[in-house]
């Protein structure tokens, strides 16, 4: 989402506070949880004496608040929850993953036209030259915790690639591949059907380093033609038309949750 870390310790005391079954939560995370804005927004907001807690403006970034029970605005107006929402987009190649480009170019958000929603975000990116499942949401909590290694959610792509990929070449992508002094691994590597001069694989991944499969591929000699998203855990593409937005359902967002730990610790 683009949002700065927090620092390890203030993390710690968040957690710390949830664990003992309050919702205590600092103010610029309080203003995220509530779909208002990114926390780094909300610092922005604190700083500039724009945000209100009962009444009060609060200008401390590392302030206290029970969500249950505390009432803000911003501006003087007062905001509540929004409803959360989570969708997925079959990306079509040539479009940025951003809300704006100063170069005009077309972005996902041409995709989203019909759908007015503030702060709806997408929950990491898939390059320009990238298809396939974009997931977007304004529920922060929901992607942070989707994004973080530490849940190893797996992502499914399927890659066409300029030439046979043979079974060494793809064992070395899933033992770990040396490039710009990063070691690159995949969860897994197979070959789906080749041709005379090129072929399709299945790779998967629980993290998401930077153009990580084109590198890889780099690495072995191989070229990407052409790289699309298929699932992001048991979330699967399917049939969704290129261009085409829809929900997730609540079988699928539950499995989701499940996957990334939230359902048993009871976080919506």
């Amino acid at each position: 989402m683009g949002e700065r870390r927090q620092p390890q310790k203030l993390r710690e005391r968040e957690k710390a506070g949830a664990d003992a079954g309050g919702k205590r939560v600092t103010l610029p995370r309080a203003l995220s949880k509530l779909g208002y804005c990114s926390r780094t927004q909300a610092e922005r907001l604190i700083a500039d004496g724009r945000v209100a807690v009962d009444g009060r403006i609060i200008r401390n970034l590392d302030a206290w608040v029970d969500l249950q029970s505390a009432k803000l605005a911003v501006d003087g107006a007062m905001i509540a929850a929004e409803a959360k929402i989570y969708l997925m987009l079959n990306k079509p190649r040539g479009l940025l993953t951003t809300r704006h480009d100063p170069e005009e170019r077309p972005t996902v958000y041409d995709c989203l036209k019909e759908f007015d929603i503030p702060h709806l975000s997408p929950v990491g990116r898939l390059d320009k030259a990238s298809e396939g499942l974009l997931l977007f949401t304004n529920d922060t909590e929901f992607a942070q915790t989707l994004l973080d290694p530490i849940t190893h959610v797996t992502k499914t792509y399927h890659v066409q690639v300029n030439r046979v990929m043979d079974a060494e070449s793809l064992a070395e992508m899933t033992y770990g591949i040396r490039h710009d002094g990063e070691v690159l691994a995949a969860t897994a590597a197979r070959l789906l059907r080749s041709g005379d001069r090129n072929s399709w694989i299945e790779v998967e991944l629980d993290e998401g380093r930077n153009r990580q499969i084109r590198r890889m591929l780099e690495a072995t000699g191989a070229e990407c033609l052409r790289l699309v998203r298929v699932a992001i855990g048991g979330l699967k593409l399917g049939e969704l038309p290129k261009g085409s937005v829809r929900a997730l359902t609540e079988a699928e967002l539950r499995d989701l949750k499940r996957r990334t730990g939230m359902e048993r610790t009871g976080r919506n």
